[in-house]
């Protein structure tokens, strides 16, 4: 089975699916013969073309309203924000028409909007956010962010596929820094079930994106200490997989909820609400938070690596509930 880094899996995935169906396009900010900021799209508009590979003009809303209205007719876009952080210039036509359009009248509208988030590469403020929860929080929509290559890929051909919006989330910083093996064969991986990463009995560690991988090495050192986290990577924040949140929270009755986007309306916040209205009874301790602080991310490094959580964090607060 080949390997693949996390970048190249999402591009096997976009070049599958155009491959499969003809109605699938891409269009974006310098995705064609340049092959996008991040070379995701490189050599597609060669094999596909012009009209199928887009560039468009430096407009995140017209490269949003075109995907509605080409989703609308039929088609199946595939749309790239060329940062994340700039999705905010689109954001009045995703959760004003893309995510009310089947709601008002039934019509589907099968767009997929994908880019690079997240930080940990000094980008600065206006390159490293996480604002997955913008449209976690806006009915409609499917959010999904992939940690692993192997998920990347059938993640992306998933949301292609499915009927309804899908805002894609591909940590930046994982791009060509993690590899899996990936199937040469057609697969999907389904939107909205969790994957359980390592199977643990003291602390469940709920999490997603790129801090899936800080999970696993903080739990390689705590298991030297004793202490057993079973890690739950979400993949999909919208919906989520509600099931296997509470089956791992009762299972080990302590919780950590993990996630790099900042604290006050975060992900974490939703999880501790649903944990402790469905699963109070089975906590033998404090639902905890680790996250950013509530502050833009900082483009020198050393205050980067302070705002981010990290190994050290989190083997600090396991051991603190270790011993609540």
């Amino acid at each position: 089975m080949p390997q693949l880094t996390y970048l190249e899996a999402i591009r096997q995935g976009l070049w599958e699916e155009m491959e499969r169906d003809p109605s699938v396009f891409l269009l974006g900010e310098d995705i064609g013969p340049y092959g996008g900021a991040f070379k995701v799209t490189e050599g597609m508009q060669k094999k596909f073309g012009e009209d199928r590979v887009i560039d468009t003009p430096i407009s995140e809303s017209a490269i949003v309203g075109a995907a509605i209205g080409a989703a609308l007719m039929g088609m199946r876009p595939v749309a790239e924000m060329q940062f994340m952080d700039f999705i905010s210039c689109g954001f009045d036509q995703i959760v004003n028409m893309a995510a009310k359009i089947h709601y008002r009248w039934g019509a589907p509208v099968p767009i997929v909007i994908r880019g690079p988030s997240g930080a940990g590469v000094h980008g600065g403020p206006y390159h490293s956010q996480s604002n997955e929860m913008w449209f976690v929080h806006t009915p409609g929509l499917k959010v999904v962010a992939p940690a692993t290559a192997y998920d990347a890929k059938g993640l992306i051909k998933s949301s292609i596929r499915d009927n309804n919006p899908v805002i894609f989330y591909e940590h930046k910083y994982l791009y060509r820094r993690i590899r899996d093996e990936v199937p040469a064969e057609d697969y999907v991986v389904p939107l909205g079930k969790a994957a359980v990463r390592r199977e643990g009995t003291d602390i469940a560690v709920i999490t997603y994106g790129a801090m899936v991988w800080t999970a696993l090495e903080a739990a390689d050192l705590l298991a030297q200490k004793g202490i057993s986290l079973e890690i739950v990577d979400l993949r999909t924040l919208l919906p989520y997989d509600e099931q296997c949140v509470l089956s791992s929270v009762r299972k080990c009755s302590k919780v950590i909820l993990l996630h790099e986007d900042t604290r006050v309306g975060g992900m974490a916040g939703e999880l501790a609400a649903v944990i402790a209205e469905k699963a109070f009874e089975d906590l033998d301790g404090p639902i905890v938070r680790v996250t950013a602080p509530d502050t833009p991310v900082p483009f020198s490094p050393p205050l980067e690596e302070y705002f981010l959580p990290n190994v050290q964090k989190l083997t600090d607060a396991a051991r603190q509930l270790a011993a609540y």
